[in-house]
């Protein structure tokens, strides 16, 4: 609750801000730019020689940057500078890319071919903001809503899109591979760990290395989050439980290194991991679970009601793990980056104003970052355990839950973070 409180007075305050910049600087617009009307107004002429440097002077995209960071790409990119040669110059991983379409059949190379999508290849187009911009000279606006940033469309030798033509892109972008890298620390440090156990260590000595690390997390996950919340059947559920805890906690980890993917904050990874809960929780349920479904104990009258509710809430639970997951990576990472930009933005005004609201941002950013690494272990855990909540709900014995009610036990209800 307080993380909450904490990101909503700073997206409220970074609001207020950029709003009244955004007034000020019409201000300075009205008063500078050469705009009078009435009696007094002071009409202030530009040289046309300042004027057009200002023109010529590139101004910091910071759409293009907070998109660029968040959203999924073909390529690693750190990066870019301008060399001495007067050409932008970029940093990065590039990544392969392969691309199947009808008539072409598949294509496999690397994604530097497409030099940060300024030029073709093999008949095939990365698109960009720049590239978007050319074609907006030739497509309606309704049109150019099917050409998504990052996106390969095949092309043909005017560079222009080719009119219906299908192109599948299984290509190993940067989250996939991230995903797979963090896939593999996951097994690696479980096997090594599980390694040392089966040689005793851990078990007639104390734990070393990389136990220590892991065995009170999972300890905790047992005693914390699946007793409580599934009761004796616990035991089949840990090895899903602790997967979904350590996979997501160790992408939310990745994800905060500058450069990295933010594959927790793609809406595509969170609705997998909730489809899988969706199968384990439904699957799992016994007939007290589907029977309160499809008969729940309420009057005959308010069934009619209850009954689409109730199976409307089969689809709610899985929604709420994959919004809730989604939406908390992504906000955190829009906000570091908005932070930053403000340097540039300022720097492309005025390079006094730049380096003067570098030490606030740059404190400000920090400060988040360090918010975000506390959240990277929270929404690893509250996913984790309204997975178990919910499976305790479809596997709660009916008999043994009224056994508790007699003797005084409380109910287990979920609690939503």
């Amino acid at each position: 609750m307080m993380n909450r409180r904490v990101k909503s007075l700073l997206v409220a305050a970074f609001s207020a801000f950029c709003l009244s910049f955004s007034l000020n600087a019409t201000a300075q617009h009205e008063q500078h730019g050469g705009v009078g009307g009435g009696i007094g107004d002071t009409v202030v002429h530009q040289d046309p020689h300042e004027a057009s440097k200002a023109a010529d002077k590139p101004m910091f995209d910071a759409n293009e940057v907070i998109f660029g960071h968040v959203l999924d790409a073909h390529q690693f990119h750190f990066f870019s500078y301008k060399g001495s040669d007067g050409h932008e110059h970029h940093v990065g991983i590039p990544l392969p890319v392969i691309v199947y379409s009808e008539g072409r059949g598949l294509s496999m190379f690397s994604s530097s071919q497409f030099h940060h999508g300024e030029h073709s290849y093999k008949g095939y187009r990365l698109v960009t903001p720049a590239y978007k911009e050319h074609l907006s000279k030739f497509y309606s606006a309704a049109d150019m809503m099917k050409f998504r940033n990052e996106t390969i469309i095949a092309v043909d030798e005017a560079d222009m899109p080719v009119p219906g033509a299908s192109v599948y892109d299984l290509s190993l972008t940067r989250n996939v591979v991230q995903m797979l890298i963090a896939l593999t620390v996951l097994v690696v440090i479980m096997l090594g760990v599980a390694k040392k156990y089966r040689q005793g260590q851990g078990i007639t000595t104390a734990p070393r290395g990389m136990q220590n690390a892991v065995e009170p997390v999972i300890t905790f996950i047992r005693d914390e989050v699946a007793k409580p919340n599934i009761g004796h059947g616990y035991k089949k559920f840990m090895p899903l439980l602790l997967t979904i805890f350590f996979f997501i906690l160790i992408n939310n980890i990745f994800g905060l290194i500058p450069g990295s993917a933010n594959v927790t904050g793609n809406i595509a990874f969170t609705a997998v991991l909730g489809v899988i809960s969706a199968l384990v929780i439904n699957f799992s349920g016994n007939k007290h679970y589907w029977g309160h479904i499809f008969n729940p104990p309420v009057p005959f009258g308010i069934k009619f009601i209850m009954v689409p509710v109730e199976i409307l809430s089969i689809i709610t639970k899985p929604f709420a793990l994959i919004i809730r997951l989604f939406a908390n990576m992504l906000a955190g990472h829009i906000i570091i980056i908005c932070l930053i930009s403000l340097i540039f933005i300022f720097g492309s005004l005025s390079k006094g104003a730049g380096w003067g609201f570098a030490p606030i941002s740059i404190a400000f950013a920090v400060f988040i970052f360090v918010i975000e690494v506390l959240v990277a272990f929270i929404q690893a855990f509250i996913f984790t355990n309204l997975t178990a909540v919910f499976i305790g709900q479809a596997t709660e014995d009916h008999h043994q839950h009224e056994g508790d009610a007699h003797h005084g036990n409380p109910a287990t209800e979920p609690v939503i973070i």
